[in-house]
C-alpha cells in the first residue's frame, strides 16, 4: 500500500519557541555548531488502492484545511513513497 507523506513547518516569519529551546539545549549539550532548529509536523497516511490525481487533490485538501493551521503553519512537501509531488 502507497505512503503520502505531508510535512506541515512554522511559517518562517514566525517564532518557532520548540526549535529556539532544543537550539539552546543543543549548545548546552556541546553541539553548539547548529544555529537554529525548526520543529514541525509529519503526517504519513495509508492509502487503498492506486493514488490518482484524485486521491492528491484530495490530500492537498486534508493539508490545508486539518492537518495544517494555515495561519502559523505551511504545508512544506507532499510525497508518495518517497518521490516529492507539488504541495500545492
Amino acid at each position: 500500500m502507497p505512503t503520502i507523506v505531508v510535512d506541515v513547518m512554522p511559517k518562517a516569519e514566525l517564532l518557532d519557541p520548540q526549535g529556539k529551546a532544543t537550539t539552546g539545549a543543543l549548545e548546552r549539550l556541546g553541539h553548539g555548531k547548529f544555529e537554529n532548529v525548526r520543529i514541525g509536523k509529519r503526517f504519513e497516511l495509508t492509502v487503498q488502492g492506486e493514488v490518482t490525481e484524485d486521491v492528491l487533490a484530495e490530500v492537498r485538501k486534508m493539508a490545508d484545511e486539518i492537518l495544517s493551521n494555515s495561519v502559523i503553519e505551511d504545508v512544506v512537501a507532499i510525497s508518495v513513497d518517497g518521490t516529492a509531488v507539488e504541495a500545492r
